[in-house]
């Protein structure tokens, strides 16, 4: 558990890691698998556990006819990415520079977001 939002960390698979985003789709697990494995983390993935079932109604009293359970919700395939390096900061390495592309172009907000599929970063944002 963090401190605060910007460190959070868990153990994963057994591996204590930095956590990189919570609830990911499979498209955006492998976007930040090869960024991040591109930038020279190692990245551990755990399915995210399945919401809480609700409580079961309570039992009919005499007379009454018993209601059926709700169906339980099927939970969407979602992740838990994580990095070994569990002092990561995605915040802090997107905006401190630190992150690059394959093409060795500097990971910007809009690339990190999946907004923009280049990172255009010849002018940093505060020269402009």
């Amino acid at each position: 558990m963090a401190i605060n939002k910007n460190h959070e960390f868990e153990e994963l698979n057994g591996v204590k890691c930095g956590i990189v985003e919570k609830n990911v789709k499979p498209e955006r697990l492998s976007f930040l698998k090869e960024l991040l494995e591109y930038n020279g983390y190692t990245v551990v993935a755990v399915p995210t556990p399945a919401p809480k079932a609700a409580a079961a109604p309570p039992p009919p009293k005499e007379g009454e006819a018993a209601t059926p359970p709700p169906p339980l919700p099927t939970a969407p395939e979602t992740f838990t990415v994580g990095v070994t390096d569990y002092t990561f900061n995605w915040v802090n390495a997107v905006f401190g520079r630190l992150l690059k592309t394959k093409d060795r172009h500097v990971v910007t907000l809009a690339y990190w977001q999946q907004k923009d599929p280049v990172s255009h970063d010849e002018i940093p944002y505060y020269e402009n």
